[in-house]
C-alpha cells in the first residue's frame, strides 16, 4: 500500500477546542490551567484580567501553546470600580434596553486594555463571565470594539448554542444548556459574521453547580460522544480551591478528571483531537 492510501485509510482525527474559563481568579484555578495547557488537555482560556493578582498570574501564561482570551466580567466585583451587576439585574437592564450604555463600553475598554497590558498581545478571542458578551447592548458595543481594534487580526467569539446532547444527561441540565444558548447567542453571531468574526460550531460544558449533578467524568463522557469538528468544551477547573471560591469542590474534579489518563484515553478512542480554534478558523478562512 503506498503512502497516500495508507493516509486515506486512517480515519482523520476531529479537532475540538477546550476553553478553560476564569483565569485570574484564584492560584488554584491559575495553576489548574498552566498545568493542563502543559498536557495538551485544553487549547484556550479566558482571562479575568480586573482580577486583583491578574498581573502577576498573567505572566504564567507566555508561551502557552493555547489560545488567550478576554473573559468579559460585568457581574464579579472583584475589587473593582465601575459597571458591576448581579446577573439577573443585568440580563433586565440589556434586555429592557435601560443599561447605560457608556458604563458598558468604558468596562469593554478598560477590560482589553488590561489585557493587552498584561498579556502582552491582542485576544484571541473574547467570551463572557456568566456570558455576558452575548446579552444585548453588551454584545453591539463589543463587536464594535472589535471592529475598531482589531481590524488586522479579528478575534474569534464564543458561540454558546448547545451541540446536540445525549439523552444521558438531565433534563435539567439538557435544558439550562438550551436556555444559555437562547440568550443572545444567535444575535450575536449573525452580526459578528457580517464583520468576519468567527465563532465555535457547537457548544458544551455547562451545568448547574448549585444542583445535584451526575459525576462529571460521566457527563464529560456524553458531551464527548457528541462531538463534532469546531466544537468548544467550556470546562472551569482548579487544583486547590479556598473557602471563597465558588463552587470549589466542582472545580477540584474537573481538574482531576480532565488531567487523568482516562480523559486522554477517551478523546483517543473517540477520533479527538484538542486544538485551538484560531488556527482551525484561520485554516478555514484560508481555504475558503
Amino acid at each position: 500500500m503506498s503512502n497516500a492510501a495508507q493516509q486515506a485509510a486512517v480515519p482523520a482525527l476531529i479537532p475540538i477546542a477546550v476553553c478553560a474559563d476564569d483565569f485570574g481568579l484564584e492560584a488554584g484555578v491559575d495553576q489548574a490551567i498552566v498545568a493542563l495547557a502543559g498536557q495538551g488537555r485544553i487549547s484556550a482560556t479566558g482571562c479575568l484580567v480586573q482580577a486583583p493578582n491578574f498581573a502577576q498570574s498573567a505572566r504564567a501564561l507566555k508561551g502557552l501553546p493555547i489560545d488567550l482570551g478576554l473573559h468579559l466580567n460585568l457581574t464579579e466585583p472583584l475589587g473593582q470600580t465601575g459597571l458591576r451587576l448581579p446577573l439577573g439585574q443585568l440580563l433586565w437592564r440589556t434586555y429592557s434596553g435601560l443599561i447605560a450604555k457608556q458604563a458598558v463600553a468604558e468596562q469593554i475598554e478598560t477590560q482589553l486594555d488590561l489585557f493587552e497590558k498584561h498579556v502582552g498581545q491582542v485576544p484571541d478571542f473574547i467570551d463572557g463571565h456568566l456570558h455576558v458578551h452575548q446579552f444585548p447592548v453588551v454584545r453591539e458595543l463589543l463587536l464594535q470594539a472589535i471592529q475598531r481594534r482589531y481590524s488586522k487580526k479579528l478575534p474569534w467569539i464564543r458561540d454558546t448554542r448547545a451541540g446536540p446532547m445525549s439523552a444521558q444527561l438531565p433534563v435539567m441540565q439538557r435544558l439550562k444548556a438550551q436556555l444559555i444558548g437562547a440568550l443572545g447567542a444567535a444575535s450575536l453571531v449573525r452580526q459578528a459574521q457580517q464583520l468576519g468574526i468567527q465563532s465555535n460550531r457547537g457548544f458544551a460544558g455547562a451545568y448547574d453547580f448549585d444542583r445535584p449533578h451526575p459525576a462529571y467524568e460521566s457527563m464529560l463522557s456524553a458531551w464527548l460522544e457528541q462531538a463534532a469538528s469546531h466544537m468548544l468544551f467550556m470546562v472551569h477547573p482548579a487544583t486547590q480551591a479556598s473557602s471563597a471560591l465558588a463552587f470549589g469542590v466542582d472545580r477540584i474534579e474537573e481538574y482531576r478528571v480532565l488531567s487523568s489518563d482516562a480523559f486522554a484515553t477517551r478523546l483517543q478512542q473517540r477520533g479527538l483531537q484538542i486544538t485551538r480554534l484560531s488556527a482551525l478558523l484561520a485554516h478555514h478562512a484560508h481555504k475558503t
